[in-house]
């Protein structure tokens, strides 16, 4: 078999598809479209994808509740979302084809394992006759394809068991996919050879089914037709395929180069936040150190103790570990330490749709702790974003001394797309540098120095990495005097002291960007967002455009303090809508921070926007 191998089926171009894998947790769902968008990457197209995990570790096999889905979006043209609906539907079970089926687009395809349609699966699916032969699928092109058996029977030479062969099928199914849209083999077949080194037998397994997967839609009377999607004219440069928990952990590591100070992370793993630990942990040569502590208090209590020791210090989780790291935030809000909090936001309260993305925590992290204890907010808009948005918490953290919030949710963490990699050049210098000297006298002139004198400019207090010479200060939790550190019960000075760190926040809004409109600035109507929306509102954007609609759109990566032009902005317009993963928490700081009349736009079932849930509010609310 070759990439060139001739072919009697005519080839078709398409400008983009959007396929879903789907199947029990243990069908490799996950990898199958991992591989399909890696090799996509390679090939130059623009992608975008949305894994959806049970949420059961163990589910029963076989059961609506252990579907894994994995759906990828490649195009030859920008694209901002991974599709609103599949066009291609790749199954696995019974259970799969019911929990997906609503999904795909009328006159999509279907591909199904027949071999997993028996009774036994039929019953746990709930159903009461085989959708595959009783009109289910009248109305889609179905391909009916024997993966289980064809799978067996290309492995078998090998000597492996029918149980272990059936392993293997969903490689069937990549290679199936991989001849369907002209997706060279040699990057998969090497990757299969790298990640199973060592074991001959599944290298053996794998590259057999893939090969038999590829040459059954090349040979079987099956299909019609086969496709090309050819590269989108991205921006010149090197690429690599990210997902947001990744590049969020690469941003912790830049951070901390540029800011040259050694990056310490304490975590506790919590889905879906835990491959942000899993990552940094592999980069112990760029002076990371990471502590996997007993739970999300030591955790941060952890990060907040190498914060106070000089070091750039992250603490990761979602919501419930926000909760539980409340009290330990509050006390570095009083101590004036940068500590960088980052939450991966899921679908709750409590345990609630661990596996799945909600932004429902902005509340919590504007005022989810004690007293009056302000903290900036910035919040990834993109996977790729995720990246920049660390570096800019750090930023924040470093220069102002404090702690700082780090939104993400969990369709960034998983998703991917492609990321042009920076010029190391360009990335900003956020450098600090700790005290080491006196900063003031005491009665007698002599030097001292003074934990709490702020800079004029920042209101930051001074940095003293601990066992600086001449520079021991007292911290707690206890109200401090300004300047001296000292503990004070004053009324006068607690307020002081309030109003200070307040004010320190708030003129943070002088230190970042202005927010841009995009589309028609001369509009109606603004979609102002925040989040993971980006994607979608940008794409609904677009749509509307096409149809003669003009829109304009704000989104807003510092939630707290907002961009000191966002007033005006907002009052330029008649019609603002907010579209968020939550019942309506950013429309209300709007509404009470500005006076306006923004209408909210809620969704909070665990599933991202889709660009035709906004564009239908658009065509609403401009009366089309």
């Amino acid at each position: 078999m070759t990439d060139t191998a001739d072919r009697e089926l005519p080839l078709q171009e398409l400008e983009d598809v959007v396929i879903r894998f789907a199947g029990d947790s243990g069908d490799g769902m996950q990898l199958t479209g991992d591989r399909f968008t890696s090799v996509s990457a390679v090939m130059g197209n623009d992608l975008s994808t949305l894994p959806e995990f049970p949420a059961e570790i163990r589910a029963p096999q076989g059961t609506l509740a252990g579907v894994s889905a994995f759906q990828v979006r490649i195009s030859d043209y920008e694209i901002h979302t991974p599709g609103d609906a599949p066009t291609v539907l790749v199954i696995m079970n019974p259970a799969a084809l019911k929990s997906q089926l609503h999904h795909l687009v009328q006159g999509g395809v279907i591909i199904a394992n027949t071999d997993a349609f028996n009774q036994r699966n039929l019953d746990k699916a709930g159903y009461t006759s085989n959708p595959l032969e009783d009109g289910t699928l009248a109305g889609y092109r179905y391909y009916p394809v024997p993966m289980s058996e064809l799978t067996k029977l290309a492995v078998a030479e090998h000597g492996v068991k029918p149980r272990d062969a059936e392993r293997s099928k969903n490689f069937f199914a990549l290679g199936l996919i991989s001849w369907m849209y002209t997706r060279p083999t040699e990057p998969t077949l090497q990757w299969i050879r790298e990640k199973f080194a060592g074991r001959e037998l599944v290298i053996a397994a794998n590259v057999s089914a893939f090969k038999a997967g590829y040459n059954f839609g090349e040979t079987a009377e099956l299909f019609e037709a086969h496709y090309e999607i050819k590269p989108a004219p991205l921006r010149s440069g090197e690429y690599t395929n990210i997902n947001g928990n990744t590049a969020l952990a690469w941003g912790c590591i830049a951070a901390g180069q540029l800011s040259k100070l050694p990056v310490f992370l304490g975590s506790y793993p919590i889905t879906p936040a835990s491959d942000i630990l899993h990552e940094l942990a592999k980069h112990k040569n760029f002076g990371v150190r990471t502590l996997q502590a007993e739970d999300e208090i030591a955790a941060c209590g952890a990060a907040l103790g190498a914060a106070y020791g000089g070091s750039l210090a992250f603490t990761t989780t979602s919501g419930p570990g926000v909760a539980l790291k409340g009290e330990t935030i509050g006390l570095a809000v009083s101590l004036e330490v940068p500590l960088v909090i980052v939450d991966v936001q899921r679908g709750g309260p409590s345990t609630g749709l661990p596996t799945k993305p909600e932004a429902a925590d902005l509340m919590m992290a504007m005022y989810g702790r004690h007293s009056e204890s302000p903290l900036p907010i910035v919040a990834a808009k993109s996977p790729s974003h995720c990246f920049d948005a660390a570096i800019e918490a750090s930023r924040i953290a470093v220069k102002y001394r404090t702690p700082v919030m780090l939104m993400t949710d969990g369709f960034l963490a998983n998703s991917s797309e492609p990321w042009i990699l920076p010029d190391v050049d360009s990335l900003p210098d956020i450098s600090v540098q700790h005290a080491t000297e006196f900063n003031g006298t005491n009665e007698d002139g002599e030097g001292i120095f003074l934990p709490y004198l702020r800079d004029k400019e920042t209101l930051a207090r001074p940095w003293a990495v601990p066992g600086t010479p001449d520079l021991m200060h007292r911290v707690g939790g206890i109200e401090k005097t300004d300047e001296t550190g000292d503990i004070n019960y004053d009324p006068e000075n607690h307020e002081l002291m309030i109003n200070l760190r307040a004010a320190k926040v708030a003129g943070i809004a002088n230190d970042i960007p202005e927010v841009e409109v995009y589309g028609d600035p001369d509009s109606e109507l603004l979609i102002v967002g925040w989040g993971s929306t980006a994607g979608a509102i940008t794409a609904a954007i677009h749509r509307a455009s096409d149809m003669g609609l003009n829109a304009a759109m704000a989104h807003l990566v510092h939630l707290n303090p907002f961009p000191k032009n966002l007033g005006d902005v907002l009052a330029s317009f008649d019609k603002i809508i907010v579209p968020e993963m939550n019942t309506g928490q950013l429309v209300r700081m709007i509404r009470a921070e500005f006076l306006v009349d923004a209408q909210k736009l809620t969704k909070v079932n665990g599933v991202p926007f889709t660009s035709g849930e906004i564009l239908a509010e658009i065509q609403q609310k401009l009366g089309a």
